[in-house]
């Protein structure tokens, strides 16, 4: 059956350009609600047509500045404003170049130049940056501001922008030949000014992640869009899968709203990553703990389980409490950029919410693969490759794992003037993912972890840290681990230490147990013989993932001395 691809859906309709995405939209549900945000205390809401026309008038009003053709960076938060530029960008002749808000100011100064960006469109503190650096900038001739009321010199407001294109003639904006195989899109990976690296996304690739990702799941009616937008995740899996399947995505305000904002739009589905997820288990884990009734909800999901194998499904009553936590119409997460643990992924498959796990990379814009609701929906790996990929498993070792390579219609140009750093990752159309794992028997990949991350012991075991760091964090007081290798007093390593950092004061002998308890499951050679408590949290890249080469172990020797012979 897997084989045959069986699990594949065939009612997503073809689409080969963002023009024909957002034409078909508007043709077969133009009244619909497309967006709903917040203005004030009031929610908006805007159609397909509507936002159309939006994008229209926004285009002409670029295409007035001869700017429609050219490279556009957009900076802020998630917004309305932001999700319009960004459509009209992507429906233009130009390249959108999408920057992180929280990027350091000279790093934001230092992409713009590094794209040769001539406009940018951003929130009232990022245009503060831009004028104090404006001779720094020499490119930049126009900044469209979404708080600005006023225009002034090369600072434009969004609203008059808007405002002045619906006056325009869209005629040069809208009527351009579609050209999927060029730059559309350059998406800065996360790490400091000289380790970004720009990811040249085409027209092509975009569209195949939505087209091919939507005959893998299903998406709903309503979704809850929380990640940040400069990410592929979101940017393209989320707001496109939303857009070509006509649902409405409520675009959320800020990450403490996120449970206000659940039971304010009832979304039936959302994309999250594993942190997320981890507070939501938790949320409710403590919950049923702090009330008596952790022992009694166990229980009822082995009642439910049992039941389901003979076809009654309780679920949405049993469960009806924990629905209700988060808005009580969620039926579907999906859930990707880094690791999941899979109990979490069952528990809340067992409580009737389908948690669908997945695995993409920025190069790949970014899915590879997902899991089907309806067809051996798997936590412990991140399902099945999308249908335009082919993958291979480089170099396996004994246990079948290898590097994960993939080659498709996903797959990036390269990276953005880096063409030494682009032939280290891509041959012959093959792209080197960096992560290594296997391909099981129903054809899911399971990923082991990143190639730069694995340890070899000095016995040769290969030793995959994100597997073990999945089983600590699931100790309820451990905010943030890394595992790393232990280096013995020749300089080798040969055993294993966790550093973590504690949301709760304990001792290393307590913690030490709790580790030891939780990895019980693991082999001997995986075992934890050392733990570092941190006194602070571990430094992160702008997409919020640890940097692991700033833990202070470090992966540093001890002093070595020579071997008796």
């Amino acid at each position: 059956m897997a084989r045959n691809k069986e699990y594949l859906r065939t009612d997503v309709e073809k689409i080969t350009s963002i023009r024909e995405m957002i034409e078909l939209a508007v043709y077969e549900a133009g009244d619909k609600i497309a967006y709903k945000y917040k203005n004030g205390s009031e929610v908006e809401e805007v159609t397909y047509a509507a936002f159309a026309g939006k994008i229209a008038a926004l285009g002409a009003f670029l295409n007035s500045l001869e700017l429609d053709d050219k490279t556009v960076s957009c900076v802020g938060k998630n917004s309305f404003k932001w999700i319009l530029t960004y459509f009209t960008m992507l429906r233009s002749k130009g390249v959108f170049v999408p920057l992180d808000k929280e990027l350091p100011e000279n790093d934001m100064i230092y992409l713009l130049n590094d794209c040769m960006a001539q406009a940018v469109f951003c929130t009232g503190k990022e245009e503060e940056i831009i004028k104090a650096n404006i001779e720094k900038l020499p490119g930049i001739k126009a900044v469209i501001c979404f708080d600005r009321e006023k225009d002034d010199g090369i600072f434009y407001s969004f609203d008059k922008a808007l405002e002045a294109g619906r006056k325009m003639s869209t005629a040069d904006y809208l009527h351009h030949p579609d050209r999927v195989n060029s730059l559309k899109m350059i998406v800065y990976t996360s790490g400091t000014t000289g380790a970004s690296k720009g990811v040249m996304l085409s027209e092509k690739n975009l569209i195949s992640d939505v087209y091919y990702g939507l005959q893998l799941t299903h998406t709903g009616e309503c979704c809850l869009s929380v990640l940040p937008w400069h990410h592929t995740y979101e940017a393209v899996t989320g707001i496109f899968a939303a857009f070509h399947n006509h649902s409405t995505l409520c675009i959320n305000d800020s990450m403490t709203s996120v449970l206000r904002n659940m039971h304010l739009y009832r979304p039936d589905y959302i994309f999250v990553v594993p942190a997320i997820m981890e507070i939501m288990y938790n949320r409710i884990m403590r919950s049923f703990e702090e009330k008596g009734m952790g022992e009694e909800l166990a229980k009822l999901i082995n009642k439910s389980k049992k039941m389901l194998k003979v076809g009654i499904d309780i679920r949405a009553e049993a469960f009806k409490a924990i629905h209700e936590m988060m808005g009580g119409n969620l039926k579907l997460i999906i859930c990707g950029g880094a690791p999941l643990r899979s109990e979490i992924g069952e528990f809340f498959n067992n409580i009737g919410i389908t948690c669908l796990n997945g695995y993409g990379i920025t190069e790949c814009s970014p899915l590879v693969s997902v899991n089907c609701p309806d067809y051996f929906n798997d936590p412990a790996t991140v399902g099945f490759p999308l249908p335009c990929l082919r993958v291979k498993i480089d170099e396996p070792n004994s246990e079948g794992i290898g590097e994960i390579c993939v080659k498709g219609d996903v797959v990036m140009l390269g990276y953005y003037k880096q063409p030494e750093e682009t032939a280290k990752v891509l041959e012959d159309g093959w792209f080197r993912t960096g992560d290594y794992g296997y391909v099981n028997k129903r054809g899911q990949i399971v990923i082991s972890g990143r190639k730069k991350n694995i340890i070899v012991l000095n016995n040769g075991k290969n030793i995959y840290p994100e597997e073990i760091e999945s089983y600590i964090q699931g100790i309820d007081y451990i905010s943030e681990v890394v595992v790393n290798g232990d280096f013995n007093e020749y300089g080798e390593e040969d055993s294993l230490v966790a550093e973590v950092y504690l949301n709760e004061v304990k001792t290393s002998a307590e913690v030490m147990k709790a580790i030891k308890k939780a990895c019980r499951n693991l082999p001997v050679y995986k075992q934890i013989s050392r733990v570092e408590i941190r006194d602070e949290e571990f430094e992160k890249t702008s997409s919020n993932k640890i940097k692991r080469n700033s833990a202070r172990t470090s992966r540093k020797p001890k002093k070595s001395k020579e071997k008796n012979k």
